[in-house]
């Protein structure tokens, strides 16, 4: 791939110096230096929407940065299926040695990993999963096991409720999910759903807050008006738990644990955000279920694998935690998988 790429800075050198007819030389030499012996990598991130995104953003940029042998092509989707499609084509037409996409949603991408596929572009997933008909369209995924992040808190929350004694019809549940139809929401969701059927609890609601502070603050503000009896707010990411606490506030109400004495218990995910995290040492976030965002590396050491001839894992999950200051709960069993809960605060 390395060197189809000079062989392309040449040609277009030629082109340039032939249809110009300047007899002034053209200085192919710093062009096909400046890519030679680098891997182009063009990286479609769905946007900026939360701290997560961002972290996730600097981990990509500082492994396939300056200084590492690759070239790194970054394209911010700004949340829209439409701008990430079309970033794709261009890597197509750039010819870049790999495409690492960060979906904005599952379904859409047929057509355009198809084109990916044809031009011999291997494409690596991050963070959400694609619903494609072809799993061969793409090379592989890295990312978290969303589901299972669900299955943590709400386990959590379950145990929570034991050693309070708190009956589980006691508990009025509203759900702020994040964009509709991505992976995250889909698992986050999905794992509310299995728990509140199994144990009994009320959801009162199910409203998207798109991962945002506004969104999520907008959005409880509503719900507070519309129901009376919640107590507690299952957010889908720490931007959407900044949000709800401040709206919890402002109408009068108190974010915390104790909610036999009327507090609204906040759960939230990610564990990236400090406000979130300084939130959670105040009491006003009773439990984040992790969300590693650190996938540069991984990504790294995936295009390394194929560099050498390998064939990646399909899919590729990270190690991830589960956080609380709240003693009553101190481990949890998921699947047959006991998880410490982690106080992150603790030296």
């Amino acid at each position: 791939m390395k060197n189809k790429k000079t062989f392309m800075w040449l040609l277009l050198s030629l082109l340039v110096l032939t249809g110009c007819g300047s007899s002034r030389p053209v200085q192919t030499e710093e062009i096909e230096n400046e890519d030679a012996g680098k891997i182009v990598v063009g990286f479609s991130q769905l946007g900026a929407e939360s701290d997560w995104r961002s972290a996730n953003t600097a981990s990509m940029k500082e492994a396939f940065g300056d200084g590492t042998g690759y070239s790194l092509v970054f394209k911010d989707g700004q949340q829209k299926q439409t701008n990430q499609i079309t970033a794709i084509r261009t890597f197509i037409q750039q010819d870049v040695d790999y495409i690492v996409l960060a979906p904005v949603m599952e379904s859409g991408w047929d057509s355009v990993l198809t084109e990916a596929k044809q031009a011999d572009i291997p494409v690596i997933l991050v963070d959400r999963m694609v619903d494609v008909a072809d799993r061969s369209l793409y090379s592989c995924w890295v990312g978290s096991d969303f589901e299972l992040e669900g299955k943590k808190v709400c386990e959590w929350l379950h145990q929570y409720t034991l050693a309070k004694g708190i009956a589980p019809e006691d508990l009025h549940i509203v759900d702020l999910q994040g964009t509709f139809g991505s992976t995250a929401q889909l698992g986050r969701s999905r794992g509310l759903n299995e728990a509140a059927l199994e144990h009994g609890w009320d959801i009162v609601a199910l409203k998207d807050a798109d991962f945002t502070q506004e969104k999520g603050r907008e959005v409880m503000a509503q719900l507070l008006r519309e129901y009376h009896n919640i107590n507690v707010v299952y957010c889908e990411n720490d931007n959407e738990a900044i949000g709800a606490i401040k709206a919890i506030e402002a109408a009068g109400l108190k974010a915390g644990a104790d909610i036999e004495n009327g507090e609204i218990m906040v759960l939230s995910f990610d564990g990236i955000n400090e406000e979130a995290l300084s939130y959670m040492a105040q009491g006003k976030i009773a439990c984040i279920g992790e969300c590693n965002p650190h996938h540069g590396p991984r990504v790294e050491a995936l295009i390394q694998s194929i560099e050498d001839g390998g064939i990646p894992e399909k899919f590729n999950y990270v190690e991830e935690s589960i956080f609380s200051t709240i003693k009553e709960v101190t481990t949890i069993t998921v699947d047959g998988q006991q998880y410490t809960v982690a106080n992150p605060f603790d030296n």
